[in-house]
């Protein structure tokens, strides 16, 4: 059985699965707490198939810092860590 972390984690065995994988608590807890945690997502196009606008508009818009002496690849990698 999963431990309670409190109200602020929704999924509590998620959020402990994603913690023993090595992910950051801040991470973790974000990705427990999507509402449809676990299913696939959205229709948005894949980041190597947007052009480096697109991909320096969402850095900017996630508050990436940097992102205006990064390549597409660099913006790419930057975004999905974040």
């Amino acid at each position: 059985m999963a431990k309670d972390h409190g109200p602020s984690i929704k999924n509590d065995e998620q959020y402990e699965e994603l913690r023993d994988k090595g992910m950051s608590k801040s991470k973790a807890a974000r990705i427990a707490n999507e509402s449809k945690s676990g299913e696939k997502g959205g229709k948005a196009d894949k980041y190597e198939e947007r052009s480096k606008e697109e991909l320096y508009e969402k850095a900017q818009e996630v508050g990436i810092e940097g992102r205006s002496d990064m390549t597409k690849d660099e913006l790419i990698k930057a975004l999905r860590n974040h």
